[in-house]
């Protein structure tokens, strides 16, 4: 996707964590991260995979300050769709729609509000690019977390099984 026209997302700071946009050196931490929370669970992307959902302008990490403590990927797509977990983006989609495709902290800072702060961000930069949805696909039982951030389940998108047995696509406008 390194042929797409975009603003690199400007960085955020909390107490001297920040937010940034993703450089060449972060990917072996984020595919490390990627690795371990999915793992388990059987739904670990390739590093190449990984990469291609990287859209520029929506995707960073949260660097603190030493290492690479989480990660947010998200691309346009579009809506009720997804990408295919067993290869690589192909191309770039035009949509309204923004796919949060990916969001992990490292266990040792979950609990500290860190995953909602990067949502956050991830809706202030929606915003300001004027998409007017956000969605993903929970994995993992986490769809309590992505309720409280205001997603809604559609129980009519059919997943595939690459996602897990209780993966739900999800979705909220963008206010």
């Amino acid at each position: 996707m390194s042929d797409l026209r975009h603003r690199e997302s400007a960085p955020a700071t909390v107490g001297g964590t920040r937010l940034r946009p993703i450089e060449d050196p972060d990917w072996p931490a984020i595919t490390r991260l990627e690795s371990g929370a999915y793992g388990p669970d059987g739904l670990t992307e390739t590093p190449q995979a990984l990469r291609s959902r990287a859209y520029p302008a929506t995707s960073f990490v949260l660097d603190t300050g030493g290492r690479i403590g989480g990660y947010l990927l998200a691309l346009p797509y579009p809506p009720r769709s997804f990408p295919d977990l067993n290869r690589p983006e192909g191309r770039a989609h035009r949509s309204p729609n923004l796919h949060l495709h990916d969001i992990v902290i490292d266990p040792d800072l979950r609990g500290c509000g860190w995953g909602r702060r990067l949502v956050g961000h991830l809706s202030t930069l929606a915003r300001s690019q004027a998409y007017q949805r956000i969605s993903l696909v929970s994995v993992g039982g986490t769809a309590g977390f992505w309720t409280v951030c205001g997603f809604g389940p559609h129980p009519d998108v059919a997943l595939p099984g690459s996602y897990g047995p209780d993966a739900v696509y999800m979705s909220r406008a963008i206010g």
